[in-house]
């Protein structure tokens, strides 16, 4: 499985529940990168996309705990289990998951690859990524020339589990 996620230079990916930034040409990376595919979301992540609807030309899966949660477009499922159990119909590399922090932290470890936008800028935040720079098991394996949107530098970064 994949992880996908634009983060700052404390790993930070949010706060109030809103993005930190929208980059343009990250937003058109994680379209083509997603699109076609099977995104993994929170419930408060889903509420941050336009109209707070599912995206289009993807299969959306919410991981809510609210049983009486749905929504149009999208399969709704509760638990983890249920979850994995879900993923079992789809190819494993066309699986991203998008967010939030809780789902990023309970599913990082069931994923092999990482593509995170670091973004070099410390925000006020208070949703936070997996710092993966710590963790020894994840390897920086691609990295990609100097990015920048107005004055903000930003880089487009693969990570991979170590085998």
């Amino acid at each position: 499985m994949n992880v996908i996620a634009a983060v700052d230079n404390h790993w930070a990916i949010g706060y109030q529940g809103s993005l930190l930034v929208r980059i343009p040409s990250d937003q058109k990376m994680f379209r083509e990168m997603t699109e076609g595919k099977v995104i993994v979301m929170g419930r408060k992540t889903l509420e941050t996309f336009p109209q707070k609807q599912p995206l289009k030309n993807r299969i959306n899966i919410v991981l809510s705990r609210n049983a009486e949660f749905t929504v149009k477009g999208a399969l709704v499922v509760h638990s983890i289990k249920e979850l994995m159990e879900e993923l079992k119909k789809y190819d494993e590399k066309d699986i991203f998951v998008v967010g939030g922090s809780s789902v990023y932290e309970q599913l990082l470890p069931c994923c092999d690859t990482a593509h995170i936008t670091k973004i070099d800028y410390a925000y006020q935040a208070d949703a936070y990524f997996p710092n993966l720079d710590a963790m020894p098991e994840w390897e920086l394996t691609a990295d990609s020339d100097e990015q920048t949107y107005f004055d903000l530098e930003y880089y487009f970064l693969k990570y991979q589990r170590k085998k």
